[in-house]
């Protein structure tokens, strides 16, 4: 239960281009906001939705991640944890900020643009050893998929199988 403590896990759309910065330590920070959609009736029976934004950040290679595959309108699961801080603006106002550090990052949804889902996998691979992070693609043509017919048909088969017996007998 103690790794229940501080840990936050979001569905959502990626809400704006991703901002990256490159420090001079050589790490590399992205910054973007996050919203997730919630609906529900009201008292009149309409629909309502209702937009949560959040602020995620993501270090190295899951920023690399990021800034490869994750544009504005992208859907991804994000897994981390809430950290909160202050800073003084340019003006001299101090503000509070509320962001989720992502320790985890899965890219949700349909595959956009060239990017094979191949060389996804391949990034995916080198993330999750270097990092001990895991990063998944989208689930176009995946094996479950295909082992569930195979499954269904094994089944079918097995009846078919089981009435010429029956019949034959």
């Amino acid at each position: 239960m103690s790794t229940l403590r501080n840990k936050v896990q979001l569905i959502g759309n990626v809400g704006n281009e991703p901002k990256i910065t490159n420090l001079e330590s050589g790490n590399k920070v992205v910054r973007f906001s996050m919203a997730t959609n919630e609906y529900y009736r009201n008292a009149q029976g309409e629909k309502v939705q209702s937009t949560q934004w959040h602020y995620v950040v993501a270090w190295n290679k899951k920023a690399d991640i990021i800034e490869q595959y994750a544009h504005k309108g992208k859907e991804l699961a994000v897994e981390g944890k809430l950290i909160s801080r202050s800073y003084t603006n340019e003006i001299g106002v101090k503000c509070y900020v509320t962001e989720i550090v992502a320790s985890e990052i899965l890219l949700l949804g349909a595959k956009s643009g060239d990017t094979s889902v191949n060389e996804i996998q391949a990034e995916t691979e080198q993330v999750t050893k270097k990092d001990n992070a895991i990063v998944e693609t989208p689930d176009n043509g995946n094996p479950k998929g295909a082992g569930q017919e195979k499954k269904k048909s094994q089944r079918t088969t097995g009846r078919s199988t089981s009435k010429r017996n029956q019949e034959a007998a």
